[in-house]
């Protein structure tokens, strides 16, 4: 804000709403408060009405308080913007009957200095002073902070806004009209450029640029805009032209100066003709013999653009994506649009061997490109930059920028002549370079990399081995560079088949080594790229192949690097636009198979920093796992403390491994290869709670199994029994209960082989829940028992709940309900004491079971409803259908049927293709009964059968006599 040297108050509007008092600036405080302000002092000296003034800040929406709310907003305004001294009647905001005023003076406002330049503005254009006009025009252009009133949302601050807009493109437009006058066309044409694409119906703008073309002697052009402003008037709005642009258009066809260029004496002199460049020139390279999935990038680069700007397509992607091959065919398909020449300038960003050009030596080239004598140019680089424009600013060029390292290099290339288009090639993203188009090339997919691969070798050789056609585009990872190197070799080698080559990329630590053909070589393309990265961009590129996972967000590298989130985000957006990371979708990142293969070979040159970082990653994975566990992380004895993890609970952590999809098995497989058979084991136990409480069981048992593999050489010897334990979890969960007890039974052999008593426990409490499963009561008894005692002498609340909660259970079974809710009570309280949110859903399910055999539904429904809500917190997919099937049960004891339904159906669709028969089985067979007390025998039959038919069924006798007694009953 302009200082005010008086100390009188200033108030500005044409931007963000400010005040000031001489040289201090006054808060105004919050966006309503402003809105009021704004709604009187562009008013000065009228009376706003209490009614006016709330329509004008709330509109549709006022207060409840009404009129009432107005003093709450006037006075602090009163308190900020009077002198100290001011009374109520000296007052800048007067309050009187029914509304407020602001006094007419009382401040010094920009839209008065606005209106003043505006019109001495006008007041030289009509003593015929264009230069007088032009300086007024620019102070009061000048005066716009962006865009007025900005950030106040009441509809007359709209309306005012709309209104000063408006008056601004005015402003812009006399302006440029005097540009114009004084005969500078270039000019008047660069101002032109933004506003005429913004309005294209803006009729006065056309005729503007019209005789701006016409003064520089690009006549052909002007009636070209013409044509195309009543092309879209006619298409769009149904309307011809008005009479000022129909006398323009006139006036360039008789090629009247006076009309058009208003005083300016143009200097014709007979045989005098302007200096035109030399003839057409055309610098494509070559069109590539193949181009093969890339129709769409090619549409997106080959449509039309604007005839009044220039147009600029910046592409970008990784090394060897075919990114130049794709923008020469564009090219080609362009040429003819361009009637003043097709030019292409290699900046050698990444080029071996040879200097990059910088913008001096480059500009001096598409000078003499254009008919310019070297003789003739500059070398400083402004000068030459003004040099181009000029030389350019009359034609109409197509011009393409391969290997551009950044945008400052491009910018001072870019022609000056409308209607010019320029497609700019690179590795890095130039997001500092104005663009209309941005198009990032992605690898081919497995189909179009076949079809590359049958024009390199012949159809005919190719279709011979199809599969290892389609796996040759695969190890190729879609680069057409790797798969014209993998072309070029089996074309040289015809006794190859298309399956050695496979045999040959199969080994990744080889791959890149084999993706070489003389000069090319896909790891050198990669090699490139990577020395372009400063110092700590390397590291972190480095440590990036380290990931267990394909794909990962910012808190691995973080790990890995020891920084923190936010570094690490900035390290991974700038190596996406480098080019070599994939962003598939916001906040994941992945790196190219064969990126990846590089960093791999990358990181082996750094052992100490590669160990350092891959030991990060996989206590990172562990720690998740622990913490995500229901079992909390006190509950795994041995292993690394993960209590400084960046994981604030579970539900972060949990979280966390959701990102990673299906990739957890990658995890411990990578743990394996590395040679860290502890993490290995711990990773793959901590990740059991999290995977079948989803339902993932298959993924749980290869965890599982490829951790087993190594268990016995881990340091840490209670995982050969731990491990046991948990693939009878899993065995359990999916109602294989004989194979359980076998895995359960081994593992309490090793524990007391080993004297470990809480693995001895585990064992125990696993082979207890199998035998109940397997309706071997009394062992289970003997063995539950035994576990509870030994937990109270472990302090192990966890197992001390789950044992006691299946001693209900078998009670429950025997018919001794009351003691089974006693069981259910201790479970739970042990389940509350360690605030275990999955074991008290799971103990509330039993609790609840036992009150519907009672015929206690409502103390069931409540039971349920906190169980299903607990089973949705925490992402137990098989808890939540047991909960919510056993709700509905008790809707249906309440004879509410239709939300019984509902809930059965709710339950179903919480079951996927791992889980375990007899849980299915109860789901469907309640429905089936509900559906029965409904009278809708049809639907209940099927729902029995569908439950009679599943793999398995015989193997659980109760939930088979549940649906063979309904089945029956219909």
């Amino acid at each position: 804000m302009g200082a005010d040297s008086t100390g009188r108050l200033r108030i500005d509007l044409l931007g963000p709403v400010r005040a000031g008092r001489g040289d201090a600036p006054l808060e105004l405080g919050p966006v309503r408060r402003q809105e009021v302000l704004a709604a009187l002092v562009l008013r000065p000296g009228t009376l706003v009405t209490h009614q006016q003034l709330l329509d004008d800040v709330w509109g549709a929406e006022p207060p409840g308080t009404g009129h009432r709310v107005l003093p709450s907003y006037v006075y602090p305004l009163r308190k900020l913007l009077d002198t100290r001294d001011a009374g109520p009647a000296e007052s800048l905001i007067r309050s009187e009957r029914g509304g407020y005023r602001f006094v007419d003076g009382g401040a010094r406002r920009d839209v008065d200095e606005l209106a003043e330049q505006a019109g001495g503005a006008r007041r030289a254009q009509a003593a015929g002073d264009p230069a007088a006009a032009l300086d007024h025009f620019a102070l009061a252009l000048g005066l716009f902070r962006g865009e007025p009133l900005t950030g106040l949302l009441g509809p007359f601050a709209d309306a005012e806004r709309q209104r000063l807009a408006q008056h601004r493109r005015t402003l812009e437009r006399e302006r440029l009209e005097c540009l114009v006058l004084l005969g500078r066309y270039t000019d008047a044409l660069d101002g032109l450029v933004v506003p005429a694409a913004a309005r294209p119906y803006d009729e006065p703008l056309a005729a503007l640029r019209m005789r701006a073309l016409y003064g520089s002697d690009r006549q052909v052009e002007a009636l070209a805009v013409y044509g195309e402003t009543r092309d879209r008037l006619l298409d769009e709005l149904g309307v011809e032209p008005g009479e000022e642009l129909r006398r323009v258009h006139q006036g360039v066809l008789r090629r009247d100066d006076g009309l058009l260029l208003g005083r300016v004496v143009r200097q014709r002199a007979a045989g005098s003709a302007p200096a035109r460049p030399a003839p057409r020139r055309n610098e494509l390279p070559g069109d590539t013999a193949c181009l093969v999935g890339r129709e769409a990038e090619l549409a997106l680069l080959t449509a039309p653009a604007s005839a009044g700007a220039v147009s600029v397509a910046a592409v970008d992607g990784t090394a060897g994506v075919g990114k130049t091959a794709l923008v020469v065919r564009a090219a080609w398909t362009l040429r003819d649009r361009y009637p003043d020449g097709c030019l292409f300038v290699d900046l050698h960003a990444y080029g071996t061997g040879r200097e990059s050009a910088g913008p001096q030596r480059t500009l001096h080239r598409l000078l003499r490109a254009v008919g310019i004598a070297d003789g003739d140019l500059p070398d400083e680089l402004d000068e030459l930059v003004t040099a181009w424009r000029a030389a350019t600013s009359s034609l109409r060029l197509l011009l393409i920028v391969d290997d551009a390292p950044s945008a400052e290099l491009v910018r001072p290339l870019l022609p000056a002549g409308p209607g010019s288009r320029v497609l700019v090639v690179g590795r890095q993203r130039l997001s500092g370079l104005d663009a209309d188009l941005r198009l990032t090339v992605e690898p081919l997919g497995t189909g179009e990399g076949v079809a590359l691969l049958r024009h390199l070798l012949g159809e005919a050789r190719a279709d011979r081995e199809p599969e290892a056609a389609r796996e040759l585009a695969r190890r190729c990872g879609g680069l057409p560079l790797a798969l014209r190197i993998t072309g070029a070799r089996l074309q040289n080698r015809r006794s190859w088949t298309l399956a050695h080559l496979v045999d040959r990329l199969s080994d990744d630590q080889r791959r890149l080594g084999e993706l070489r053909a003389e000069d090319r070589s896909v790891e050198a393309a990669f090699r490139m790229s990577y020395d372009q990265l400063a110092p700590g961009l390397q590291r972190g590129f480095r440590a990036l192949g380290l990931s267990p996972t394909a794909g990962f967000d910012a808190l691995t590298p973080a790990v890995m690097l020891g920084c923190s989130r936010e570094d690490a985000e900035e390290v991974l957006e700038r190596l996406v636009d480098a080019s070599l990371l994939q962003q598939p979708r916001p906040g994941r990142y992945r790196l190219h198979d064969l990126v990846r293969d590089h960093t791999l070979r990358l990181a082996a040159a750094e052992p100490e920093e590669s160990a350092a970082a891959r030991a990060a990653v996989l206590h990172l994975y562990t720690a998740a796992g622990r913490i995500a566990s229901d079992w909390g992380p006190e509950g795994f004895p041995t292993g690394p403390d993960v209590t400084g993890s960046p994981f604030a609970d579970w539900t972060a952590a949990a979280a966390w491994l959701d990102g990673a999809a299906c990739q957890l098995v990658d995890v411990v497989a990578y743990a394996v290869t590395a040679g860290e058979a502890d993490h290995a084991c711990w990773i793959a136990e901590g990740l059991v709670d999290h995977l079948v409480r989803q339902g993932r069981y298959h993924e749980c048992r290869s965890a599982l199994e490829l951790a087993l593999a190594c268990a016995d050489t881990a340091d840490d010897r209670r995982m050969p029994s731990s491990l046991r334990s948990c693939m009878g979890i899993v065995d359990i969960y999916q109602g294989r209960f004989r194979q359980a007890h076998a895995w359960f039974t081994d593992a309490l052999r090793i524990a007391r082989r080993l004297g470990d008593l809480r693995e001895q426990a585990r064992a125990l409490a696993g082979m207890g829940a199998s035998e109940r499963s397997l309706d071997r009561t009394g062992e289970a008894v003997a063995h539950l028992s035994e576990v509870v005692e030994l937990a109270a002498r472990l302090d192990d609340d966890w197992l001390g709940g789950m044992s006691t909660c299946n001693l209900g259970a078998i009670h429950h079974h025997q018919g001794r309900y009351e003691d089974a809710l006693a069981y259910f009570a201790t479970s739970l309280a042990f389940a509350e004491k360690i605030d275990r949110p999955r074991m008290i859903s799971k103990t509330l399910c039993h609790a609840a079971e036992v009150h519907l055999d009672l015929g206690r539904h409502v103390e069931a429904r409540s039971l349920l409803r906190r169980a299903a809500e607990l089973a949705r917190e925490v992402g137990d997919l098989p808890l939540r259908a047991v909960s919510l099937s056993r709700l509905g049960a008790a809707e249906h004891g309440e004879g509410d049927l239709p939300s019984a339904v509902a809930l059965h159906h709710e339950a179903l669709s919480a079951l996927n293709e791992h889980t375990s028969t007899a849980l299915e089985m109860e789901v469907r067979s309640r429905l089936g009964s509900t559906y029965a007390a409904a009278g809708r025998r049809t639907e209940a039959e099927q729902q029995f059968r569908t439950a009679l038919a599943l793999a398995g069924a015989m193997d659980h006798p109760r939930e088979h006599g549940m649906a063979l007694a309904g089945l029956r009953d219909c």
